[in-house]
Formats: structure tokens, sequence, C-alpha cells
């Protein structure tokens, strides 16, 4: 009995860690030109980042080897900056795109980058775990018209729901 409850929460724990069907993490990704500042554009709507405007994701390298991944927000109800730090790892291998991420103890989410601008690095698309996770980050708090449109019509093709992308104001 107490082998199938570790094997569960192995499972449980490892379970959120997965790539979402037909979605494929970019390659030759290099980690050091992704590190910085991003501004979110777009995003579906989930729990620990309703209601936010004006979100910004930075990353860092960890004495581990790790990322360091510090987001922030402005809730207009609360009149209040929000703030998150987490970390993330490596699922495969450091030239993919694909890591995993917690913001809270030994819980994991995967964050794929499944297109990326592989000359300046100036937009990322990005996945979660499964289709109700998706973003769209830039390096400036605004993104031309037609990547915006080139992210909205490749992540349908994905399947996933982009009649519910919230566009984030970041003025």
């Amino acid at each position: 009995m107490r082998v199938i409850v570790i094997y569960s929460m192995l499972i449980i724990l490892t379970g959120c860690t997965g790539l979402p069907e037909g979605v494929q993490p970019v390659q030759r990704f290099e980690l050091n030109r992704y590190l910085g500042q991003w501004y979110e554009i777009a995003r579906l709507d989930h729990s620990f980042e309703r209601g936010l405007e004006r979100v910004t994701a930075e990353y860092s390298l960890r004495d581990d080897g790790g990322v360091r991944v510090i987001n922030r927000g402005y809730s207009e109800k609360d009149r209040e900056w929000k703030k998150a730090e987490g970390r993330a790892y490596f699922v495969r291998g450091q030239d993919e795109g694909y890591l995993k991420v917690s913001f809270f103890g030994p819980f994991y989410g995967s964050y794929v980058i499944f297109e990326l601008d592989e000359q300046g690095y100036q937009y990322a698309f990005v996945a979660g775990p499964d289709k109700s996770y998706l973003w769209l980050l830039s390096r400036a708090p605004e993104l031309n018209t037609e990547i915006v449109e080139r992210f909205i019509e490749h992540s349908a093709a994905l399947g996933f729901d982009t009649d519910q992308l919230i566009f984030i104001q970041h003025k």
C-alpha cells in the first residue's frame, strides 16, 4: 500500500511538467539570451494572475544553476503591486525551451517556449502543462500586430482557446 501512495505522489508531483498535445519546445535555446525582463502581452486567464495589469517577468540565474523568476503585476482593484518569486529548471536539456517552474513547494508546472524570435529574443510564445495556460511575452510593452496575429493563429491551430485571450495594459 505504501508503494502505491509513493507512486501516486510522484505522478502528482511530476504530472504538471508534461507537454500539451502537439506543442513542441524550441530547440537551440540560449538561456543567457532569454534572461532579463519580459512584458506579458496576452494570456489565458488563471487564478494566480487574475485582475493583474502591467505584468512583467524577470528571469535571472540562480546559484544552483536554475533560473530565478520574479513575476509582478498591478492590481487596479487593490491598488497595489503583486509579486511572486519562483524557480525554474530545465526538464531535458539546456538547449531546449522546456523548463519546469515552481512558485511554491515541490510543485512544478511546465514552461514551454514553443516559438521564439531566434534573431533577437524579442518575443516568445509560452505554454504551460496543458492548453489552459498560454502567454505571449515581449521585451517591450507593445508588440508588432503581425506577431500578435501569428501568435493567435499558431496557438489556435494547436488547440488553445484564443477567443479567451486577455490583452494586458502596460500604461
